[in-house]
């Protein structure tokens, strides 16, 4: 069974090229257009990987991330940030807040599906 990956970004382009990008490598994809969304479909369904954009409209990506490793189901869940902020304080943020690692817009899809089957164990 292939693992699940819950996409999180408000350009409808960025989740159509990730989640094209990660189906393409045989991934089951869903999309959330923000961090409230992303939220409500993580508590309805499991995920292997979470894949945030960081500033979003309602919820945030780090504050997603903090709110699903409040949950025991996503204690361990691997949970990455897309953003184009590159900064060592935003890097340290999403660490704060549990990310487990931190990819830059404009990525390379060889790049994202590396770090992707990496943290995947796959």
């Amino acid at each position: 069974m292939s693992k699940h990956i819950l996409v999180v970004d408000d350009a409808f382009a960025i989740r159509q090229i990730v989640g094209y990008t990660l189906r393409s490598a045989g991934y089951r994809v869903s999309e959330a257009a923000d961090g409230m969304e992303a939220f409500e479909k993580a508590s309805a369904d499991v995920f292997d990987l979470v894949l945030t954009d960081l500033h979003m409209p309602r919820v945030d990506g780090l504050t997603l991330i903090a709110r699903l490793r409040a949950q025991p189901r996503y204690r361990f869940t691997p949970m990455l940030v897309l953003s184009t902020e590159s900064s060592v304080e935003a890097k340290s943020r999403g660490r704060a807040a549990g990310a487990t690692g931190w990819l830059v817009k404009p990525f390379e899809p060889r790049r994202l599906l590396e770090l992707t089957d990496r943290v995947l164990g796959r």
